[in-house]
């Protein structure tokens, strides 16, 4: 397994965007040098979570004496794909 930080694929030579396709290849190395290079796996997605939500507020149009409703919008960044759902914690 290999684990590569994203801040290395984001920069230069490589200046991936978030949502890009990563396709790679690995060649082995012992003693005597290096084995064939493997065939391109099936790649990966260049993703990170999503910022949280922002102005969160009540929703006055659908509040009322048996529901509470709420508003807000995605923040800055969806990690690279879209959001998918959301959940509710409340005190």
């Amino acid at each position: 397994m290999c684990v590569i930080p994203l801040s290395l694929l984001t920069a230069d030579p490589y200046n991936l965007m978030l949502g890009d396709s990563i396709h790679a290849k690995v060649l082995a190395i012992n003693f005597y040098g290096e084995g064939l290079m493997s065939a391109s796996g099936n790649g990966a997605s260049c993703v990170l979570v999503p910022s949280a939500p922002i102005n969160l507020q009540n929703n006055g149009t659908v509040t009322n004496a048996l529901r509470v409703g709420f508003s807000w919008m995605n923040g800055p960044s969806t990690g690279g794909k879209p959001i998918l759902d959301y959940t509710i914690y409340y005190d």
